[in-house]
């Protein structure tokens, strides 16, 4: 077990496999989370840096990995089109920059 569940357990079957499943679950959405941060950091290098291949790679990877995301409900809908229109805002200021 990992530290975090060893500070609440519980004396009930069933709350102890809901800890152990929530824990799960928590780490999976840190997991969508944190690769959506990546994607968007690689997409702003990539802008940046003048690759338009690179940006537009990057940018069809953030989008899969948002709706993957808000499918299976790490992210808020509302959230996940919110961080495409602004991964979308960023793709298109890359001829300008």
């Amino acid at each position: 077990m990992t530290p975090r569940l060893l500070a609440v357990m519980a004396n009930i079957h069933s709350q102890k496999k809901r800890i152990v499943r929530a824990e799960r679950e928590r780490l999976e959405n840190r997991r969508y989370t944190s690769k959506i941060k990546t994607y968007f950091h690689r997409l702003e290098a990539a802008v940046a840096g003048g690759d338009d291949a690179a940006a537009e790679t990057e940018h069809r990877e953030l989008v899969q990995t948002i709706d993957k995301a808000v499918k299976r409900g790490s992210l808020h809908r509302n959230t996940g089109a919110r961080k495409k229109s602004r991964a979308a805002r960023l793709r298109r200021s890359a001829p300008d920059a």
